[in-house]
């Protein structure tokens, strides 16, 4: 994992384009990258994720799971970087 901040999610799951939009924006203006991954494509991440996704990882560890809350995510990934 390169970035910061990982999406865990699947296609066709309206959480998980509801998600992919607000990490974008929280992202961009904050200037971090960010990645996702599918539960498709990984046994490992579906056994673990299935029911929570779409799951948000900052520095490796759970910050939000089904919904992300755009204020949290954003000083989550402030209070990390001062």
């Amino acid at each position: 994992m390169d970035s910061r901040l990982v999406l865990i999610a699947k296609p066709d799951c309206h959480l998980c384009e509801n998600a992919r939009l607000t990490i974008a924006k929280v992202c961009a203006e904050l200037g971090e990258t960010w990645s996702e991954l599918s539960i498709m494509d990984d046994p490992q991440l579906a056994d673990q994720y299935f029911e929570s996704i779409p799951v948000v990882l900052i520095d490796g560890k759970v910050h939000d799971k089904w919904r992300v809350d755009e204020m949290r995510l954003r000083t989550a990934l402030l209070k990390k970087t001062n």
